[in-house]
């Protein structure tokens, strides 16, 4: 069976193409950077995937998180309703995160070094699984101990509308189009930005099927 194109979103929900907006000083967007790396880059998923399944989380009040997540890394970013850490073990299984793979390594690297931040190296790649229906609020990335070091974002898969906020949850978000391969950097001056996905729409894409994938990368420890 042919497998359908991916979803158009309308012009509507956002802005224009990431190559052609300035979202501020420490913001980048590196439009389809990661392409040439997309199929290593979900192969190298799988495998961490197999090690550590996702889950959805269940965070403070019992709320079920709709996005699936996992993470590899030396740490990893979790939430249940104690509140939000990082931790050197996954507490599903008890074992440590599986290794960051180096695909995954040097496709952050490269993206911090493309959006001047020199000298990043990612401890933490928390991945995230999105199906139709799933969201992200906005929030801050705030649980690192250094924040002189940038967030690097690469999105595989379905398109996405990434929601660009300000200093304060209630500034009304700018809404971009991310699609398969873009990367988006963002530090400095720009590093506590609000920042969420809007409600993912229904799609088949031809390497992810109905999933939307997104590994952040972060130096937490």
């Amino acid at each position: 069976m042919m497998r359908s194109n991916p979803p158009t979103l309308s012009p509507d929900l956002f802005d224009m193409r990431p190559r052609d907006i300035d979202l501020g000083p420490g913001v980048r967007f590196l439009r389809g950077f990661a392409l040439p790396d997309g199929q290593a880059l979900l192969a190298s998923l799988a495998l961490v995937t197999l090690a550590a399944p996702f889950r959805h989380m269940v965070i403070r009040g019992g709320r079920r998180m709709s996005v699936a997540m996992t993470n590899c890394g030396s740490l990893g970013w979790v939430a249940d309703e104690s509140g939000y850490r990082y931790d050197p073990t996954d507490p599903r299984t008890g074992n440590p995160w599986p290794e960051m793979p180096d695909v995954f390594c040097n496709v952050a690297i490269r993206a911090a070094n493309a959006a001047d931040f020199d000298g990043f190296a990612p401890d933490v790649c928390l991945i995230n699984r999105y199906e139709a229906g799933a969201r992200m609020s906005l929030h801050q990335d705030r649980n690192e101990r250094d924040f002189d070091q940038p967030i690097v974002s690469v999105s595989l898969g379905l398109p996405a509308v990434f929601l660009w906020g300000g200093s304060s949850r209630t500034d009304r978000p700018r809404r971009i189009l991310l699609e398969h391969g873009d990367v988006v950097v963002w530090g400095g001056p720009a590093r506590k930005t609000y920042h969420g996905v809007h409600r993912l729409s229904a799609g088949d894409h031809p390497l992810t099927g109905r999933f939307r994938y997104n590994l952040t990368f972060r130096m937490a420890g």
